[in-house]
């Protein structure tokens, strides 16, 4: 009954939001002058909705798809098997199998981070889990499964599940849950999972210096919360900080440096109106409450985000990639320190932009809904 009930709600609700989005226009951001020396060349076609990917020593690119399956490219065609080992995924609206990314010490320890949907728990839906695995590249199966941590507070709402996964340089992993939906209860309460940003050890464990440790009732795997539906999660390698991007609803898309024990205001502050047009809040700052380092209104829908360091994009060194679903691009943001200095865009017309991956090859990879996997290569 309760998936049904997700379904029914979902179709109204995409419907919704693609009449209002649909009533505004791009944001104006200028083509970046560069981008002619280079160009997006599909590497794997037979994609749906690659949410996240991670390329492992060998050079071959594991890749999840949002309904449920975990795949793997080698020698850039994509192995037919699906990877078998996974636990129960709930796929259905904005669920289903979310991020992945290598532990720091994969080529040691041979960790696998995944995010993904789970009906675990009581109480009828999902919510956002982060797990850990081992791969098995010669049986084509994940070994040593280990679940680190489950969103307890399940709903049938079937969107905002967040769910990005970074490591920062002391080995500490952090995820997003979104707001699953529910914004005027799940952000700005310290008890419930969901509109957070959560830190962990590696293996689970919940750092003794988290910020809400102790407090009673408060989760205590929480860093920071107010947020909405963070779906770009990086560490800054010059700094070592956390920064994410996170949806916002008709306007308002945001990029924050995270920072533990902050408020990031979502629903009580935001640049976003709700997709009917009307207002949701007057206020776009409020003491006590963080404001974004960079905003988007109107919406460019982001999904995706990594630091650019690699020597085969010179021009883009130090700089910040983010995709952009609705419009297509990519945008590239210059940072001085933590501030947001500039932007332009690239490539429009990739397609949707779901996942970002700069491989230890050294080169950028964009997974787009529906369009394939793409590399960005320079022009010979």
């Amino acid at each position: 009954m309760w998936a049904k009930t997700i379904k029914n709600t979902l179709v109204v609700s995409l419907l919704m939001m693609a009449s209002a989005c649909d009533a505004f226009q791009a944001p104006e951001i200028a083509p970046a002058k560069n981008q002619n020396a280079y160009q997006p060349n599909v590497l794997v076609k037979e994609v749906s909705i690659p949410w996240g990917m991670a390329q492992l020593p060998s050079g071959d690119i594991l890749f999840t798809e949002r309904q449920g399956e975990l795949r793997l490219v080698r020698d850039d065609k994509l192995v037919g098997d699906k990877i078998s080992g996974l636990p129960e995924i709930y796929a259905a609206g904005q669920g289903g199998l979310l991020d992945i990314k290598l532990h720091p010490d994969y080529a040691k320890n041979g960790w696998i981070y995944l995010t993904y949907s789970s009906p675990d728990g009581e109480g009828d839906g999902t919510n956002t889990a982060l797990m850990r695995a081992k791969f098995d590249a010669e049986k084509l199966t994940l070994t040593h499964q280990e679940k680190l941590y489950k969103g307890s507070d399940n709903t049938i709402k079937a969107h905002h599940y967040g769910s990005r996964i970074a490591f920062d340089d002391k080995g500490y992993v952090y995820f997003s849950i979104g707001d699953r939906g529910e914004r005027d209860v799940k952000p700005q309460s310290l008890s419930l999972d969901g509109g957070k940003i959560y830190r962990l050890h590696d293996d689970g464990r919940i750092p003794a210096d988290n910020p809400f440790v102790g407090q009673e009732g408060a989760k205590q795997a929480m860093y920071s919360y107010g947020h909405r539906n963070p779906q770009g999660l990086a560490k800054n390698p010059k700094t070592g900080a956390i920064w994410s991007h996170e949806h916002g609803p008709r306007g308002g898309d945001e990029v924050n440096l995270v920072m533990p024990g902050k408020n990031y205001g979502w629903p009580v502050i935001t640049h976003g109106r709700n997709y009917s047009g009307t207002s949701i809040t007057d206020l776009t700052e409020k003491e006590g409450m963080e404001k974004p380092l960079h905003h988007w209104t109107p919406s460019i829908a982001p999904s995706g985000m990594i630091f650019v360091t690699s020597d085969k994009y010179p021009e883009w060194q130090g700089k910040v990639l983010v995709g952009s679903l609705k419009f297509g691009y990519l945008v590239l943001l210059d940072i001085t320190d933590n501030t947001v200095v500039g932007q332009s865009t690239l490539f429009e017309g990739i397609g949707r932009v779901r996942s970002l991956m700069q491989g230890n090859d050294g080169y950028i990879y964009v997974g787009t809904d529906g369009g394939g996997i793409k590399r960005i290569e320079p022009v010979t």
